[in-house]
């Protein structure tokens, strides 16, 4: 298991292009169960200019106690009409027994084949991390990005993720979620170009049924530099079985 996805990791960074920011965007977590199939909805909206607005469906299953699967389809909205963007599949592994070590890791890989072949086939892959105080989780990522084959060639880029999440009750949890873009991964762009957003996110999980859940997330994001949006609202709904 670990051989399997560290060789992809390695395929990733060796393949690793631009960075595509997107509002839909949500803080991956390492942890996998078995058997879990999820329904998975994602939105979120920008206003930059013009305003960026997108959407995306999922469907998820847990192949094994370390392997996380799932595919998408993303919708982008322009002025008043909505339209396919792109094909998502994603990979999550967990490589360590979730609560074993002082620090959960896991690793995620995404391929995305978007509507517009000028932009190329993006791949993201990245180290996923994750601890806990008490009721506090903390969880970090770094990612990198690069479009293959695309109109216009680029280096790889880097971006992170963050997140600190208080589980008060089960069916709301609140905290502070931020995402950030540096660019290429061997030369940071200047500071006053580089994309970083935080903001307060509120979280739950409520039961339906037997094995039957409802996982939400939300964020109201503001742009921490000039680069970035001043203001991103994402959220997610899961429907897990």
């Amino acid at each position: 298991m670990k051989s399997t996805a560290a060789l992809m990791a390695v395929l990733g960074l060796l393949c690793l292009q631009s960075a595509r920011a997107e509002p839909t965007d949500y803080i991956y977590t390492p942890a996998v169960e078995k058997g879990e199939k999820e329904i998975d909805l994602k939105y979120g909206t920008s206003d930059t200019a013009p305003r960026q607005s997108m959407g995306s469906l999922g469907l998820g299953y847990g192949a094994n106690d370390w392997w996380f699967t799932e595919i998408y389809v993303k919708y982008a909205k322009e002025g008043n009409s909505t339209r396919y963007d792109a094909f998502e599949w994603e990979n999550k592994f967990q490589l360590t027994e979730t609560g074993k070590y002082p620090v959960d890791v896991g690793l995620i890989t995404e391929i995305e084949v978007p509507s517009n072949r000028d932009e190329g086939t993006e791949l993201k892959v990245g180290p996923l991390f994750q601890t806990e105080f008490g009721k506090l989780q903390l969880n970090a990522n770094i990612l990198f990005e690069k479009h293959i084959d695309a109109a216009v060639s680029r280096s790889a880029e880097v971006g992170y993720q963050w997140q600190a999440k208080y589980r008060w009750l089960p069916a709301l949890e609140y905290g502070l979620q931020g995402f950030g873009e540096m660019g290429p991964w061997d030369k940071w762009e200047p500071a006053s170009e580089q994309a970083h957003k935080i903001g307060p996110a509120i979280f739950g999980k409520i039961h339906v049924g037997d094995r039957q859940a409802i996982r939400y997330n939300a964020a109201w994001l503001f742009g921490a530099s000039n680069a970035a949006p001043d203001n991103t609202f994402r959220m997610q709904v899961e429907y897990e079985f």
